[in-house]
C-alpha cells in the first residue's frame, strides 16, 4: 500500500477534485431523469412494467452492490476499481443516450447501477487513505458529502434546462467528459490502495448480500408506489432472510465483511444517523416536489430551481459538522443536527395551498438541510476513522448503503402515510357522488390524478375537487412531516447517549 505522509499536500487535494466528479454523478443520476420521462416514453413507448425498471433499476443495482464492490476494491486496489468504474459508466452513459428501444435503456441503466457501484465507496475509501491528519480528512469528507448530496439537487435542475433545450439523451451524455477526466487524472494524482491481507474473495457472500439488497429495495419501492400488498412484502421478508443468512456466513474465518466493525464506539451510531436523515430526507422531497408542482403550479424546472437554497445549507451544515466535532463531542454534534433538522421539518407545517407556502417550504427545506448536513458529514467522518485504512472500501460501502436504504425507506414509510392514509382518506370523502370508477380511483391515487379528473368536470364541481385535493395532500404532507420530525428527534437521543467518542 502507498505511504502517505500525515498531512495532506497540494497533490492530495487535486486529488480530492477528481474524487468529487464521481460522488456529483453517481447521485445526480439517481435523479436526472425525474423530468424526461414524458420524452422518453413518447419516443420509446415502454409499458409501464419497463419504464418503472428504467427508472428504478440504476438504484437497485447501486445499493446491491455497493457492499461487493467495497470489499473487491480493498483487495484488488480501489485507484484501479475506480477507473474501471469510471470507464464503464462512461460506456454506459453513452449507450443510455443512444438507447432505440426500452430494453436497451434498462440494459445501459443496469451497467450504470454497476459502474456507480464500484465509484461510490472507492472515493470515500481513497479519502481514508489521502488524509490521515484528521482535521484535513474531515474537511474533505465535507467536500465530498456537498458534492454527493449535492448531485440529488442538482439531477432535476440540470435534467429540466437540458430537456428545455435538446434531446433527452444528453441527460447522459453529461457523464462522458466527466468520467474521461477522471480516467486520464486518477492514475497521475490518486495514489493506489489496497488491504496488505486481503484474503480470498468470497463470490457466494457478494451473491448473498445482492440477494439480500434487492429484494428489500425492490420491495419498498412497491409499497411507495402501489401500497401494501403480498408481492413486496414477500420481497422484503426473502431479502431479510438472505440478510441473516448473509450474517451468519460472516462468522467464518476471513470474512467478506467484517462485523466487527460495528462494535467500535460511534460506528453502528453513525451509519444508524445518516440512514435515518435520508430515511427523512427521502420521504419528505417526495411531498416537497409535488407541492411546489401540483399545489403551488410551477413548472418542473422552475420547482427544480427552488431546490438550490437547499443544496447551499446542505453545503454549509457539511461544512460546519467537523468543525464543530473538534470543539465538541461528535454525538453532541450529530444530536443538535437531527434537532435541527427536525425544526426545519416543522416549519412546512406552516405551509398551505396559496403561494406563501413557498417561504415556508424552501425555509423548512434549507433550515433541515443545515442539520442534517452536520450528520452525513461527520457521520461519514466517524464511520471512516473507526475503520482500519485496509476495510476503508468495506466501512465506506456500509455506510452508503444505509443511506440508499434509508432512502428507499423513507420515500415507502412516510409516502404510505402521507398518500396511503391521509391523502385517500380525505378526499375519498370529497369525491362527487356518481364519479365513475375510474376516474374516482385516479383520483384517490396521487393528487396530480385528481386534478386531472377534476379538470373534466363541470365548474362548481371541478372547483370543489380542486381544492380538495390540494387541501388533503397538504394535510398528508404536515402528517409526514410531524412523523418524520419524530424520527429525527429519537435519533437525536440515541447519538447523544450512544456515540461517546471525543472527535473522529
Amino acid at each position: 500500500m502507498t505511504v502517505m505522509t500525515d498531512r495532506a499536500g497540494v497533490r492530495q487535494w487535486l486529488g480530492l477534485a477528481v474524487l468529487v466528479l464521481p460522488a456529483l454523478l453517481v447521485a445526480m443520476d439517481l435523479s436526472i431523469l425525474l423530468f424526461a420521462v414524458p420524452f422518453l416514453s413518447a419516443e420509446l413507448q415502454p409499458t409501464g412494467g419497463q419504464l418503472l425498471w428504467i427508472m428504478d433499476v440504476y438504484g437497485f443495482l447501486l445499493a446491491g452492490l455497493l457492499v461487493t464492490m467495497g470489499t473487491l476494491g480493498d483487495r484488488i486496489g480501489r485507484r484501479k476499481l475506480l477507473v474501471a468504474g469510471g470507464l464503464l459508466f462512461g460506456l454506459a452513459s453513452v449507450l443510455a443516450a443512444n438507447a432505440t428501444s426500452p430494453e436497451l435503456l434498462i440494459a445501459a441503466r443496469a451497467l450504470l447501477g454497476v459502474g456507480g457501484a464500484t465509484l461510490a465507496p472507492s472515493t470515500l475509501a481513497l479519502i481514508r487513505v489521502m488524509f490521515q491528519d484528521a482535521t484535513q480528512r474531515s474537511t474533505a469528507i465535507s467536500v465530498w458529502t456537498a458534492a454527493f448530496a449535492g448531485g440529488a439537487v442538482l439531477g432535476p435542475v440540470l435534467g429540466g434546462l437540458l430537456l428545455e433545450n435538446f434531446h433527452w439523451g444528453t441527460a447522459f451524455l453529461v457523464n462522458v467528459p466527466a468520467m474521461l477526466l477522471l480516467v486520464v487524472l486518477a492514475p497521475v494524482l490518486l495514489p493506489e490502495s489496497r488491504d496488505p491481507r486481503p484474503g480470498r474473495f468470497d463470490l457466494f457472500s457478494a451473491l448473498l448480500s445482492l440477494l439480500a439488497m434487492l429484494p428489500v429495495i425492490y420491495g419498498v419501492k412497491r409499497l411507495a408506489t402501489d401500497g401494501l400488498g403480498w408481492e413486496p412484502l414477500a420481497a422484503i421478508v426473502a431479502g431479510l432472510a438472505f440478510g441473516l443468512w448473509f450474517i451468519g456466513r460472516q462468522q467464518r474465518p476471513d470474512p467478506m465483511l467484517e462485523l466487527s466493525l460495528f462494535r467500535t464506539p460511534g460506528f453502528a451510531v453513525a451509519i444508524l444517523a445518516a440512514t435515518l436523515t435520508l430515511f427523512a430526507i427521502g420521504g419528505i422531497t417526495l411531498f416537497t416536489a409535488q407541492y411546489l408542482q401540483t399545489v403551488l403550479g410551477y413548472r418542473p424546472f422552475v420547482a427544480a430551481l427552488w431546490g438550490l437554497p437547499v443544496f447551499l445549507g446542505m453545503a454549509v451544515g457539511t461544512g460546519l459538522g467537523p468543525a464543530l466535532a473538534r470543539r465538541f463531542r461528535p454525538g453532541l454534534v450529530i444530536a443538535t443536527g437531527l434537532l435541527v433538522g427536525a425544526a426545519g421539518l416543522l416549519l412546512l407545517t406552516a405551509a398551505g395551498v396559496d403561494r406563501s407556502g413557498l417561504t415556508w417550504v424552501v425555509t423548512g427545506m434549507t433550515v433541515m438541510a443545515v442539520g442534517l448536513g452536520l450528520v452525513t458529514a461527520l457521520a461519514n467522518d466517524l464511520v471512516l476513522a473507526a475503520a482500519p485504512p485496509e476495510r476503508a472500501g468495506a466501512a465506506s460501502a456500509l455506510s452508503e448503503t444505509g443511506t440508499e436504504l434509508g432512502g428507499a425507506l423513507g420515500m415507502a414509510i412516510l409516502g404510505s402515510v402521507g398518500i396511503g392514509l391521509v391523502y385517500r382518506t380525505e378526499v375519498t370523502a370529497a369525491l362527487p357522488p356518481g364519479l365513475p370508477a375510474e376516474a374516482a380511483a385516479a383520483a384517490k391515487d396521487t393528487p396530480a390524478g385528481a386534478l386531472a379528473v377534476a379538470a373534466e368536470l363541470p365548474g362548481p364541481a371541478s372547483s370543489a375537487l380542486t381544492e380538495a385535493a390540494k387541501l388533503a395532500f397538504v394535510s398528508g404532507m404536515h402528517v409526514t412531516v410531524v412523523v418524520a420530525a419524530g424520527v429525527l428527534v429519537l435519533a437525536a437521543v440515541l447519538a447523544a447517549a450512544l456515540v461517546r467518542v471525543n472527535r473522529p
